[in-house]
């Protein structure tokens, strides 16, 4: 490797994470989960030998630099063990540093350096960030504060080699009284479904049920910070949890309907005030919270924000991309040029990996080698086939993007449930994305600009409802992505093919995974989700692998 600077960030807490950035443009990162295969993996020791090494050849280049950021649980009581397994592990050069960075300081190096901004408003939302003991960004706060109170939401203005930090919502982490736009979706989480991570059913739960039914008041906002009103803890403690049918599936939708609109206020509402602070165009925008599209689209559509750019990897597993730029840009001083055209930062791709699974293959699955991939997946697709795509380096958020990811027609009206039900695993109200090429997305979809990282929901025209009811969910839109050439080939190619079989340059695209699942990483965990699930094919170039006992065809 060329003599340049190496800066490993790495994420202690939920959703446990590392990245490399090598010079200037250079950058890798893995989320802990793809490897462990327990999705939302949280960091702890071990995970440099056992999770990360094992993946990413370039941790065994002469390192520079260290950068770790920790949440307020209870790692960081941990960091002496943590350091030494740093020495360990990795070659630090002599005299390397490590550094650390508080949480929502990490969100915020992450989404706004590699924006398309020069200046900004930024914005971090999350349930719980870093205790003010810990921060290691200034900001003016009263004298006295508590230093064991918890970010729950910050506001900056940024500029490249500035962050001015303008205000912060603090809370004292006491469920019985929580504060913050991320608690209030937490508690609205927990009500539905028990544990963790559980946010998107929220979501696509929301478009079924009347925002009215249960007379709930909007949150309580107070400049930059959101409280959260009795009638809503009440509302909370009555819930009796989502069930799939019938009154307690209408009073679970009419729960989610009223807290996504309450959320969705609430968030216009702060991007209000902090436009007004900044008087700046463009928001960049991160944390948890910026994990829900229909509030993106929403801020979109009716924030005074011109621009708003939303990272691929909002939540806690882009914190480590946020820790390595902190390293190169504020430690370094190295400029750098990194910045969010793709999401394909995973391990480079082994051929030799590729070719041994397919050598590997267990029984009732075959490879072919077709002359014309593309055109091959199409004419499946075409045949109401559902098929995997796994292809070059892994996406690093957690939606698969075109390197790993399912595929279908989007025409099928039965074919939501059947990935839903025989692939995914997943409750059946779940709605599926699109993937359309740029330059054609605005004539299926409300939208005006690029959404290559899926972050935000458009309506589909009223006049292609019908024609794409797999991906047209019950409000009528739909999380889209769009795919250019020069980002995505194979997944671009494919478009035009499929759009010369059918006329509709549209298709579902969902992640790559299984019930309960992360993406699948490796050629290996590909074809078991092939092995196991009720997809029809997998494509892993130059490869297509078929089952010999194929699932019945949605009817």
């Amino acid at each position: 490797m060329a003599d340049v600077p190496i800066v490993v960030g790495i994420n202690r807490t939920q959703d446990g994470s590392l990245a490399v950035a090598v010079g200037e443009s250079g950058m890798y990162g893995l989320q802990k989960d793809r490897a462990t295969r327990r999705k939302g993996h949280w960091g702890r020791l071990g995970d440099l030998p056992d999770s990360y090494l094992p993946a990413l050849p370039q941790l065994k280049e002469p390192v520079d630099l260290v950068v770790e950021s920790y949440s307020c649980d209870s790692e960081m009581e941990h960091a002496s063990a943590y350091h030494g397994e740093m020495r360990e592990t990795l070659s630090l050069r002599r005299g390397a540093p490590v550094a650390l960075i508080s949480h929502h300081l990490a969100h915020l190096y992450g989404a706004f350096y590699p924006s398309p901004f020069g200046h900004a408003a930024g914005l971090v939302i999350d349930a719980q960030g870093s205790r003010v003991r810990d921060f290691t960004e200034r900001v003016e706060l009263p004298p006295g504060t508590d230093g064991e109170l918890l970010e729950v939401a910050s506001f900056y203005r940024c500029a490249r080699g500035r962050i001015e930090c303008v205000a912060k919502q603090l809370w004292d982490g006491d469920w019985a009284r929580p504060a913050g736009l991320g608690a209030f979706y937490a508690l609205l989480t927990s009500a539905l479904w028990p544990g963790e991570g559980d946010e998107e059913k929220v979501m696509g739960l929301a478009a079924y049920g009347d925002a009215d039914a249960l007379g709930l008041p909007d949150l309580d906002v107070r400049g930059h910070e959101v409280h959260i009103p009795a009638a809503w803890m009440e509302a909370f403690g009555a819930a009796t949890g989502y069930e799939p049918g019938g009154e307690e599936f209408r009073r679970a939708a009419n729960l989610a309907a009223a807290g996504q609109r309450a959320f969705e206020r609430a968030l216009t509402r702060l991007a209000g005030w902090l436009h007004d602070r900044t008087a700046l165009d463009a928001l960049v925008f991160a944390g948890g919270a910026a994990l829900n599209v229909p509030a993106n689209g929403r801020l979109l559509r009716e924030s005074p924000f011109r621009e708003v750019f939303v990272p691929p990897s909002p939540h806690a597993g882009g914190t480590a991309i946020g820790c390595a730029l902190y390293g190169l840009i504020t430690c370094l001083g190295v400029e750098s040029r990194f910045r969010w055209t793709d999401d394909f930062l995973g391990p480079d791709p082994d051929a030799g990996a590729v070719e041994a699974a397919v050598r590997a293959l267990p029984d009732g699955l075959y490879a072919e080698r077709p002359g014309d991939l593309v055109e091959e997946v199409a004419a499946l697709l075409a045949s109401g086939r559902v098929v995997g795509l796994h292809q070059g380096r892994g996406e690093s958020g957690p939606r698969g993007l075109g390197h790993r990811s399912i595929l279908a027609d989007p025409r099928r009206p039965g074919m939501r449930d059947y990935v839903n039900r025989e692939v995914k695993g997943r409750e059946w109200f779940r709605p599926l994305a699109p993937v359309v090429p740029a330059d054609q997305a605005g004539r299926y979809f409300a939208i005006d600009r690029p959404a290559p990282f899926r972050q935000y929901a458009a309506l589909v025209r009223p006049a292609y409802r019908e024609l794409l009811p797999a991906v047209t969910h019950a409000d009528g839109t739909a999380a889209l992505q769009t795919a250019e050439r020069g980002t995505t080939p194979f997944l671009y190619a494919l478009l035009a093919a499929w759009q010369r079989r059918t006329g509709v340059p549209v298709l579902v695209n969902t992640s790559l995974s299984g019930p309960g699942e992360p993406l699948a990483e490796t050629p290996e965990h590909a074809v078991e989700l092939l092995r196991t699930t009720g997809l029809h094919a997998l494509a892993m170039p130059p490869y297509l692998i078929r089952r010999r006992d194929e699932p019945p065809l949605d009817t």
